[in-house]
């Protein structure tokens, strides 16, 4: 008996398609070419603010401790950027997992609930038990994101959930999510003050120490949704075929849903609840790598923090001298995007 094909072997082929090794070395071209826009970006976040720098200015201030920038750049500029690199990969992975697993093209941690679940029990920590830091808030994100995430699953059906389903399950959740942490804010003074940049998403009190201590959570994270891509491309053949592929369906399910743990309760401690990058960034990249996840999720880790940090950008320059939090930015870049893709599937569905 011959071996079982493996999932990409399974995906029909059109007889215009390029061939295995065309595609591969397009793909990775392709990403060679995302790391460079990366590092275009980096470097933008670095420079933009109250105080314009060049690049040979940010250069100056990374490696000369003399430099007049380096100030600048170690204490406010670099600890945002490396927080945004980070959050972007994590919301961004963490969408194209989700998206994956449930096979609803509408998944996004946002959109499901799954960050106000843990924006609702690092309001609750801060308001009744008075954590107020990261090593505080992480654990109690992670919690909030775990059983939100567990909630929207088993409420949209489990197993035999529907992407409209899952959709309503995940509506209702976030509605009833963002009403409990407002009405903490308001009745909590000191958590209103606290947390009012925090609740809208922004990366504009990043610290160094914050950024080490995120790091090995969104890492594990990382490191887990990259594995699963595999694992995920056979699923999505259905559980007899993964099976087959060597793949066991309950044991993928319960990793994908500790990594989206793992990387939506990080980043939403560490900057707060920031919609729509897990939807926008999947779709984008399936566009450029098609529906094989070996390519499509590191694309995504490379390209979400593109967007992150460049909605960032976009809010200090907008309303200078003063600046957009960067969830408000991705709020209005995501709202169309959203509007315009639930209108082009119930064309698709009525074609």
């Amino acid at each position: 008996m011959s071996a079982p094909a493996s999932a990409q072997e399974l995906e029909p082929r059109s007889s215009g398609e390029r061939p295995p090794a065309a595609r591969t070395a397009l793909r990775a071209a392709g990403l060679v070419g995302s790391l460079l826009v990366l590092l275009a970006v980096l470097t933008l976040s670095i420079g933009v603010g109250a105080r314009q720098l060049s690049p040979g200015e940010v250069w100056q201030g990374l490696v000369d401790s003399q430099s007049a920038a380096h100030a600048v750049v170690h204490q406010m500029r670099l600890p945002r950027t490396l927080l945004g690199l980070l959050a972007g990969a994590a919301l961004g992975l963490a969408g194209g997992v989700m998206q994956a697993l449930t096979r609803n093209p509408l998944a996004d941690p946002g959109l499901l609930g799954i960050n106000a679940g843990a924006a609702a029990a690092v309001a609750s920590a801060g308001a009744f038990l008075g954590v107020a830091t990261f090593d505080g808030y992480v654990w109690f994100a992670l919690a909030g994101t775990a059983t939100v995430a567990a909630l929207v699953y088993a409420v949209g059906g489990g197993r035999g959930a529907t992407p409209a389903r899952l959709a309503l399950a995940g509506a209702a959740l976030n509605a009833a999510l963002y009403s409990y942490v407002s009405a903490v804010m308001l009745l909590e003074a000191a958590s209103l003050e606290r947390m009012r940049f925090w609740t809208v998403g922004s990366l504009a009190s990043a610290q160094s120490t914050t950024v080490v201590k995120v790091l090995p959570f969104i890492a594990v994270g990382l490191v887990l949704a990259l594995a699963l891509a595999r694992p995920l491309n056979a699923l999505a053949l259905g559980d007899d075929s993964a099976r087959a592929l060597g793949a066991r369906p309950a044991l993928v399910r319960t990793a994908a849903i500790a990594a989206v743990t793992l990387l939506c309760g990080a980043a939403t401690a560490a900057c707060g609840p920031i919609v729509f990058v897990g939807l926008m960034v999947p779709h984008l990249v399936r566009a450029l790598t098609g529906p094989d996840l070996r390519w499509m999720f590191p694309y995504c880790a490379v390209l979400a923090p593109v967007l992150l940090l460049g909605a960032d950008v976009l809010g200090r320059v907008l309303a200078r001298p003063g600046e957009l939090q960067v969830g408000i930015v991705t709020a209005v870049l995501g709202g169309p995007f959203f509007l315009y893709f639930v209108n082009r599937a119930k064309m698709v569905g009525r074609s």
